[in-house]
């Protein structure tokens, strides 16, 4: 059963990034999946991996958006993404530690801080970077 279900409450209407919300998302589910199923803990630290990854390049992607068309908000957001890159690798560092019971503690703030985001941030720059024409 997925952590947190795809659904029109998280888009913002600008295609290439909801296409980067929807992975990221698939991502969490992919990690949580591991978690409940009891994967050993490399498939653990490379999903986790791949998700921090990925979730840097979809922040430059947006910070990049921001910076082109002078989003005046942009400051706000980037220290919001930076205070997720942050949290996310101290509990990516715990993990490597050896601490197994982390998992579920990111689960549940990956889920609670993705759709908080999304939901709240990100759909706050939705109609100035549609009305730049970004899609």
């Amino acid at each position: 059963m997925p952590l947190i279900e795809w659904s029109e409450n998280f888009s913002v209407n600008i295609p290439s990034i909801d296409e980067q919300h929807k992975k990221i998302v698939h991502m969490v589910n992919e990690l949580h999946e591991a978690m409940i199923t009891d994967k050993g803990n490399s498939v653990l630290g490379k999903i986790f991996g791949e998700l921090i990854q990925y979730t840097k390049t979809h922040f430059s992607y947006e910070e990049k958006l921001f910076q082109t068309y002078g989003y005046p908000e942009a400051e706000d957001h980037k220290q919001s993404h930076d205070a997720l890159t942050s949290k996310t690798m101290a509990l990516q560092k715990d993990f490597e530690t050896g601490s197994t019971t982390i998992m579920f503690e990111v689960s549940d703030f990956l889920k609670s801080w993705l759709t908080n985001h999304i939901q709240g941030q990100d759909k706050k720059y939705a109609p100035f970077l549609s009305s730049k024409g970004v899609t």
